[in-house]
């Protein structure tokens, strides 16, 4: 009986021993996102449940705003305390982190899942730097999309999509005149610059914008082009509620989806919100390019990794980069939050129109990248504030508008 008790005894010992060094030895990730609304959440659980089925432990750090969790982000680098890994948008918005040693390269990961043959490469070369890849890509999303309510359409007498900006306007102004509010705006200085550049794309054409914010070109043709841009911006104020200072995006996007307002400028990633809400595609709502629009401007989405000393977060990065980057688990994540894939390879028998359409105009190269991917953080930060300025002030003219946008460049 004693032999038995000891037996007992240290057969307790060594599972209290053992629990915990098994459960350290487990992947494990601190996940920091932006991630937060409805459509967001739920296709971040996508990766989440994935991670957690091939053995991962999760932790959920997602803060709302992406300006939010990225100076949190900062905060946490700054102290010597970083999560294992992070939301973040390809470009060179990392060039800084991956030149200060703050990010672990996924080359090896990258290499063995053969990642250059299943991305385009334009996508490969946004998620490297310095001849190795340190993002492991979720989703591209396209900025150029316009959604619309049925409801809302039906009832101004709107039968179809329009296809010129000037019938864009006629279509807001019968909107107006049935009780609806017309245009659903978030009045944040992101949702304002994004509506700029997907009207500018639809001014200057693909070269032209390329010209515009890669060359900083500001020859005659690009500066009529911002100017032909502000105009149309400027316009889009008298379509716009009193309540839009600071509305948040998910907010403008419900406007549309209960009915009380007409159309919405936004990336495509406000799918995600109608399908949380239970909507369907082409019969509540619609989706169309930006009138006279000839492809999109887009921004993709990724994860990046902190250098971190814990084995078990090291490992954890491992895994949601292998997770993050599965073709079933890209096309999941993709129909919940309304983004495309980034992998070339996926069965895009469940996506929609819209997606489909992203997926064509990017494998046809009619796409150009936000302003977040090829200008530094500084430059985009100051074009932000100045489309926020010109918004705000009704009393500027494009001309002098279009010296301050270039501006921006010097």
């Amino acid at each position: 009986m004693k032999n038995m008790m000891k037996l007992s005894l240290l057969g307790t010992a060594l599972l209290t021993a053992v629990a915990p060094a098994y459960a350290e030895d487990k992947p494990k990730a601190e996940v920091m996102t932006s991630w937060t609304s409805g459509g967001e959440a739920a296709a971040l659980n996508v990766i989440k449940q994935e991670f957690e089925k091939r053995g991962g432990i999760w932790q959920d750090s997602s803060i709302a705003g992406f300006g939010a969790a990225d100076a949190a982000f900062q905060n946490r680098l700054v102290a010597g305390d970083p999560p294992a890994a992070k939301q973040a948008v390809i470009g060179l918005a990392n060039a800084d982190f991956v030149n200060q040693g703050l990010l672990s390269p996924i080359d090896d990961i990258a290499k063995a899942g053969k990642w250059a043959d299943a991305l385009p490469k334009s996508i490969a070369d946004l998620i490297s730097y310095g001849g190795k890849t340190y993002l492991a890509p979720t989703g591209a999303h396209g900025e150029s999309w316009v959604f619309y309510s049925k409801e809302a359409f039906a009832k101004a007498g709107v039968s179809e999509e329009p296809k010129s900006w000037d019938d864009f306007f006629a279509a807001l102004d019968k909107l107006k005149a049935a009780g609806v509010q017309p245009v659903a705006w978030g009045g944040q200085s992101w949702q304002e610059s994004k509506v700029f550049n997907m009207i500018l794309l639809t001014q200057v054409g693909i070269d032209g914008f390329l010209k515009i914010y890669g060359d900083k070109d500001k020859g005659e043709a690009s500066t009529e082009g911002v100017k032909k841009a502000l105009d149309i911006l400027g316009k889009l104020r008298a379509y716009v509620d009193q309540g839009a200072p600071g509305r948040n995006w998910n907010d403008a996007t419900a406007m549309v989806i209960t009915g009380k307002a007409g159309v919405q400028f936004m990336g495509d990633w406000a799918k995600g919100e109608f399908i949380a809400a239970g909507k369907e595609l082409g019969k509540d709502y619609g989706c169309m390019l930006a009138p006279q629009s000839p492809g999109m401007v887009y921004v993709a989405d990724a994860f990046s990794f902190p250098k971190i000393a814990d084995a078990a977060s090291q490992k954890g990065q491992t895994l949601l980069a292998e997770v993050a980057m599965d073709p079933a688990v890209q096309v999941e994540f993709s129909l919940k939050k309304g983004s495309v894939p980034m992998r070339t390879d996926v069965d895009q028998s469940k996506l929609d129109v819209c997606a489909k359409k992203g997926l064509e105009l990017m494998s046809a190269g009619k796409i150009v990248p936000d302003q977040a991917l090829i200008l530094s953080p500084q430059q985009a930060g100051a074009l932000d504030d100045f489309v926020d300025e010109f918004w705000t002030n009704p009393s500027e003219d494009s001309a002098s508008g279009a010296e301050k946008f270039f501006a921006i460049f010097e």
